[in-house]
């Protein structure tokens, strides 16, 4: 089962979705006060489930309709996501991928472990 890690920062608020081995599938933007932090987490529960995927790296792609998935290729030539809420607003990105598939796969992560996924409160270290 994953976990949402909500996280202070020099500058606000922001969360980590995590998968059941730890390893981080999504992050958020910094987010003023834990509220507008939770509010975030609450929609990508509500949205990633059935979000459209729009793969972004093949020529003449098909623009799908919010919530959705949008996969696009990094400076790097990484693949990458953003989940974009049914406002058009981003509420969380992933990490770079070598492989269209590893992207993918990280998607299907945060559908399945968003929806029932413990949120919890990181305490920062002193």
């Amino acid at each position: 089962m994953g976990k949402f890690e909500i996280l202070q920062t020099k500058t606000g608020v922001k969360f980590n979705l995590k998968a059941g081995n730890g390893e981080v599938i999504a992050s958020s933007q910094v987010y003023k006060a834990e509220k507008y932090c939770r509010k975030g987490i609450a929609s990508v529960i509500a949205n990633a489930p059935k979000a459209a995927i729009e793969d972004q790296t093949v020529e003449g792609y098909e623009v799908a309709k919010h919530p959705k998935f949008e996969i696009y290729k990094d400076k790097a030539g990484e693949f990458r996501f953003r989940l974009k809420a049914t406002n058009g607003q981003i509420i969380a990105t992933g990490e770079g991928y070598k492989a269209l598939a590893g992207c993918k796969n990280g998607i299907e992560s945060i559908r399945k472990n968003a929806v029932d996924a413990k949120i919890v409160v990181v305490e920062p270290k002193e």
